[in-house]
């Protein structure tokens, strides 16, 4: 990811940590060797576990591969609700076969994104999103593996496919972007809500609010890497390594210990993902 703003510096360790959503692909890692290094990096200041994310069949290829390179990678796979329509049978095949590799631990990201359509080309349409995400709420309880969502602008609707669908037993919304009431809403259905970068910002005022009102139990935190990068580094390029910024800006916001926030959201990552 390009950028005119040097990259972080390393944060003060924090452990034990898990990224629980990251794309090491966009983050500039190719083959084992550049895995192992980012990884490495990570794992210096405490993150010592990561989960890599597909957005398309590309994507997932490689992040199972990631997966089966470095024993702290793990994977989700799915089409980005964006490209929901390059969601073809053969696509099908072979999503359905990447999802129930035992280094694939998220079905994701999948969703619903209501801010690009006639904005983006090539974007999928919403109702195309709609049948994408659907394919992927099955295929998320067949493998028996947690539905990690993307939303973007689409909370009544996204809630409605769940309910009409019938949700999976473990639910992640990554990089939860909404407000108190969404959040209430998800907490009330049992769903994870996954927290990035951005809760460190100062003017996302809803989203702050949100944050406070979520129970330790179904909490995640992630980077989304390469991008949101925590304050004061916004804009500059984001790693895996960089989570303990955003650890540590939630704590201050919800008034806990940042060692006890770390160790909370370790165990909910390791209990939600099966690591």
């Amino acid at each position: 990811m390009s950028s005119k703003r040097p990259a972080p510096e390393l944060p003060e360790p924090l452990a034990p940590l898990v990224d629980a959503h990251t794309h090491l692909d966009a983050c500039g890692a190719t083959d084992a060797g550049s895995v192992e290094v980012m990884v490495d990096r990570a794992a210096s200041v405490g993150v010592g576990r990561v989960v890599t994310v597909a957005d398309d069949l590309k994507a997932a290829q490689w992040a199972v591969e990631a997966a089966h390179w470095d024993d702290r990678v793990y994977a989700a796979v799915a089409l980005h609700p964006t490209r929901a329509n390059a969601l073809d049978e053969q696509a099908k095949a072979e999503l359905t076969r990447l999802a129930a590799d035992p280094r694939v631990v998220a079905v994701g990201e999948t969703g619903l994104d209501y801010y690009w359509p006639g904005k983006l080309d090539g974007c999928a349409d919403i109702e195309t999103q709609i049948e994408g995400f659907r394919w992927h709420i099955e295929l998320a309880k067949q493998v028996g593996k947690p539905l990690m969502i993307h939303n973007r602008e689409a909370d009544h609707d996204l809630l409605t496919v769940l309910l009409d669908e019938g949700a999976p037993e473990t639910v992640i919304f990554h990089c939860f972007s909404s407000d108190t009431n969404m959040a209430l809403a998800c907490v009330a259905e049992g769903y994870i809500l996954s927290f990035s970068g951005t809760v460190s910002f100062k003017n996302a005022h809803e989203l702050r609010e949100a944050a406070k009102v979520v129970p330790d139990d179904q909490l995640l935190v992630e980077t989304d890497a390469p991008y949101l990068t925590p304050h004061p580094f916004r804009g500059a390029p984001n790693e895996p390594y960089c989570l303990p910024y955003t650890m540590r800006a939630l704590a201050e916001l919800r008034g806990q210990d940042p060692v006890e926030l770390a160790e909370i959201s370790t165990a909910n990552a390791r209990r939600i993902y099966g690591i």
